[in-house]
């Protein structure tokens, strides 16, 4: 057994003080994540409404789950989007990357362009995209007619309407291709030299240089995409309100519903660590399976 090392007086006063550095940060962590959390848990296993005492009803709301029609829904949905909305998102941001990695005079305003998208309020995009999708008169609608395609009303259609909100995710890409572009822009230059010295042209540069070589930043984007999408509500919430035919009630939005329009808080926080171990055990794999794939070294 490896004895504990004694700390200096130096050694202990500098560890105070560094504690009281970060206390706020602990004390906020505590109060904000910690205690919500445990108490979330706590509250799965009553019975709830926010104004009458909780009756304690054991496993009774996680063997709900099992036979509740939404709940399968709503989970269906959330891995649909998610399945369509990360690995879209990841391409647009690699491909906007690239773009934005172009030596030209006017690079700049094209990144702040790009850039701008993703730090509009999801409220007002969504109220946007909804007059652009519009069947009568909305821009793409237009657009589409002279391609031949008939005015479509895409959210009369549930699979039609979940797309919609995929495509809508995809606005947000410039935050994440930001991310891409400086990735981009760490890789070498002397790898590209000598593979063209090789024979290699741009194509064969970036799938055996850049995308390898970004598979770190990939697999980032790749997480937190996947933690957002298994969030997602906004768009569904203002565009389609969860329909048609429940066809965009996305997991957030039916414990949003079952908490805070049905009151049953009990059953919500059952829904909630459910989410939560999907989306952990979702990560975990992702990580695992990274382990092949990620390149962690430029040269190895």
């Amino acid at each position: 057994m490896i004895a504990r090392q004694k700390l200096s007086k130096k050694e202990r006063k500098n560890l105070i003080k560094g504690l009281l550095f970060i206390s706020p940060w602990i004390i906020g962590f505590l109060v904000f994540s910690v205690y919500p959390t445990v108490y979330s848990i706590g509250l799965s296993f009553v019975r709830y409404s926010g104004f009458l005492p909780p009756v304690w009803l054991g496993l009774q709301n996680y063997q709900r789950l099992i036979s509740d029609d939404l709940f399968w829904q709503s989970l269906y949905n959330t891995l649909y989007y998610a399945a369509f909305a990360v690995p879209i998102g990841i391409v647009v941001a690699i491909v906007l990357a690239l773009a934005m990695n172009r030596n030209v005079k006017e690079v700049g305003i094209y990144r702040a362009a790009v850039y701008m998208p993703s730090i509009i309020p999801p409220f007002a995009l969504a109220l946007t995209y909804i007059v652009l999708i519009n069947p009568q008169y909305g821009l793409f609608t237009y657009l589409l007619s002279f391609l031949g395609v008939p005015q479509t009303n895409y959210l009369s259609d549930p699979n039609s309407a979940k797309l919609v909100i995929v495509s809508l995710a995809q606005y947000g890409a410039g935050g994440t291709a930001l991310i891409f572009l400086a990735g981009i822009r760490s890789i070498p230059q002397t790898l590209y030299d000598a593979a063209r010295i090789d024979g290699a042209n741009r194509l064969q540069c970036f799938f055996r240089i850049t995308l390898p070589l970004l598979s770190p930043v990939i697999l980032f984007a790749l997480i937190t995409g996947l933690t957002g999408a298994m969030q997602v509500f906004d768009p569904a919430f203002i565009i389609t309100g969860g329909g048609p035919n429940n066809g965009t009630l996305f997991y957030i939005f039916y414990l949003y519903r079952t908490a805070f329009l049905y009151a049953q808080l009990g059953y919500a926080s059952a829904l909630a660590f459910v989410l939560f171990i999907i989306g952990l055990l979702l990560a975990l794999l992702i990580y695992r399976l990274s382990q092949r794939y990620v390149n962690y070294e430029l040269v190895s």
